[in-house]
C-alpha cells in the first residue's frame, strides 16, 4: 500500500489523535509552513508551521511529528490569519539544523 502524499506549504490542517497520540486530548488547527526532509520512520514527517486558535490567531509556531496518513484538512469556514501577520514567520531565516536535537 502506498503512503500518502505529504501536505502541502498553505494548507490548513486539523491536528488531531489519527496524525499522533499526543494531539488526542488537545487538538488544533495547524498551516502547514514546510514540510522537514528529515529522515524518519516510513508515512511519518515533521511539518513546520502555525498553530492557530479557533479565530485563526497564530498561538505559536512548532515542529510536529505526525502520521500523514492520519491528517486531514481543516475546515474551510475556519479562520486563516491575516498574510501580513505570518509573513515574517514564513520569511524568517532557519536556523535548524538538518535533523531533530536529539535529548536524553
Amino acid at each position: 500500500m502506498p503512503n500518502p502524499t505529504p501536505p502541502r506549504p498553505g494548507e490548513l490542517l486539523w491536528i488531531d489523535r489519527p496524525a499522533s497520540v499526543q494531539f488526542a486530548s488537545a487538538p488544533f488547527t495547524f498551516l502547514l509552513l514546510r514540510v522537514h526532509g528529515w529522515s524518519t520512520y516510513d508515512g511519518w514527517v515533521w511539518l513546520d508551521g502555525l498553530h492557530l486558535d479557533p479565530d485563526g490567531h497564530i498561538v505559536q509556531r512548532r515542529s510536529i511529528f505526525v502520521a500523514v496518513a492520519g491528517l486531514t484538512t481543516a475546515p474551510a469556514q475556519h479562520p486563516r490569519p491575516d498574510p501580513a501577520q505570518f509573513m515574517e514567520q514564513i520569511n524568517r531565516e532557519s536556523r535548524e539544523p538538518d535533523c531533530p536535537r536529539r535529548t536524553r
